[in-house]
């Protein structure tokens, strides 16, 4: 996380909440955990944030009008967003890699009473992680800026989200990114593909019963992607495919739900797979689990019974003691599918203490199995959360 000063006094108070403790820290401000933004309002240098209430925020409901590309830019009325890119690249000898880049807003407040620029009205983070699947390393950098001041930011109407010098806009249809630090980093260029695909109910993705336990959501999902990427001291020339989710709303999970195993798959037989499964405090999996289906320029929902989620082989982090299952078993009945996915890398687990403060797995993926009686080959990305720290449902209930 960068520490800068505001130069009033050697810089800002802030309370960060990370568990059941608070504790402030001097020189920027600090939210180590998502739970912490829920309405912070900024009291003025030397003085603390303080928690107040979630409203003004506006709902993710049915009726959405999209267009495109306006919004691959900012939805700043409602309180989280993020724009989230994962892919499988290679080199010209087939040196293998994955990468992520992530940008975060999270409204703190949506009407400040303090007119400066530096009233925080977003927190902006970010997370960069590259995966060099021949030698097992997994390199990752965070973020965590305030708008307002220039220091992070994203534009509505269009794709322009910064965070310091780490970027993702719109070249015409192709998206660019631009993430590098002080050992790992990426400079691509992701042509449109196939488009955007809405999930859900017309890009609505229901979480829960609840009001507005939903989001907005629709993804990318095969980008031939172009560019460089920079690991141990080395800039490589690198092609592959990317996925890109864009989703913005307010409230998402219920109190039940502890996390999520989340799926982006890409077969070479021309099928894409969007799965996620919402895990229950109980063990069970949760009736709003959902996926999309995209093949031939059409996509089909797919709700909690099509599909079915089996965790195999698990991996024990040194770090956080989270038991992740890093091979599952996927079956859709109904379309004759049954795949394999295995992590290329056992350890891709991010420890995100300086930014969102979650933990959580997220890595590149190999894919195999059947469909329709044919063999299918392929790759993808697996995220998964819930496993460590506090359920995910008290993370975005506390906003």
């Amino acid at each position: 996380m960068e520490t800068r000063s505001d130069g009033i006094g050697g810089g800002l108070s802030v309370s960060c909440y990370t568990g059941a403790v608070f504790r402030t820290l001097k020189g920027y401000c600090c939210a180590l955990g998502l739970a912490v933004v829920s309405g912070i309002g900024l009291m003025g240098a030397g003085q603390e944030l303080v928690l107040g209430t979630a409203g003004g925020w506006r709902q993710a409901e049915a009726g959405y009008s999209w267009e495109f590309p306006q919004d691959h830019g900012s939805h700043p009325d409602y309180r989280v967003e993020w724009w989230y890119y994962t892919g499988n690249l290679k080199t010209a000898d087939n040196r293998r890699f994955g990468y992520q880049v992530t940008f975060f807003r999270v409204g703190v407040d949506p009407a400040p009473d303090n007119p400066s620029r530096w009233a925080v009205r977003d927190l902006f983070m970010a997370h960069l992680a590259v995966t060099d699947i021949e030698t097992g390393q997994h390199l990752m950098a965070e973020r965590l800026n305030r708008g307002g001041v220039g220091w992070a930011g994203a534009e509505p109407g269009t794709l322009s989200v910064w965070n310091g010098d780490w970027t993702a806009d719109l070249d015409g249809e192709a998206h660019r990114l631009v993430a590098v630090d002080q050992g790992l980093g990426v400079e691509l260029r992701l042509e449109s593909g196939r488009g955007v695909t809405l999930h859900g109910a017309a890009g609505l993705s229901r979480k829960g019963e609840g009001q507005g336990n939903a989001s907005q959501y629709y993804s990318m999902t095969r980008m031939p992607t172009s560019g460089r990427l920079f690991v141990d001291g080395t800039w490589m020339a690198v092609t592959g495919t990317s996925w890109m989710d864009h989703e913005f709303g307010t409230t998402f999970l219920e109190p039940a739900q502890v996390g999520w195993d989340w799926f982006s798959l890409q077969l070479n037989n021309g099928l894409d797979l969007m799965l996620f499964q919402l895990r229950r405090s109980d063990g069970s999996v949760d009736s709003y689990s959902a996926g999309t289906r995209v093949e031939l320029g059409q996509s089909t929902s797919l709700d909690a019974g099509e599909f079915t989620l089996m965790p195999m082989r698990r991996w024990v982090s040194p770090r956080s003691g989270a038991n992740y299952p890093i091979e599952w078993r996927i079956e859709l009945p109904d379309w004759r599918t049954s795949l394999t996915v295995e992590a290329m890398v056992e350890a891709q687990e991010l420890y995100t203490e300086a930014s969102t403060g979650v933990t959580y797995w997220e890595g590149a993926v190999a894919v195999s199995g059947l469909t329709a009686g044919l063999p299918v080959n392929g790759v993808g990305y697996l995220e998964m959360t819930g496993y460590a720290g506090r359920p995910m449902s008290e993370v975005f209930g506390n906003w």
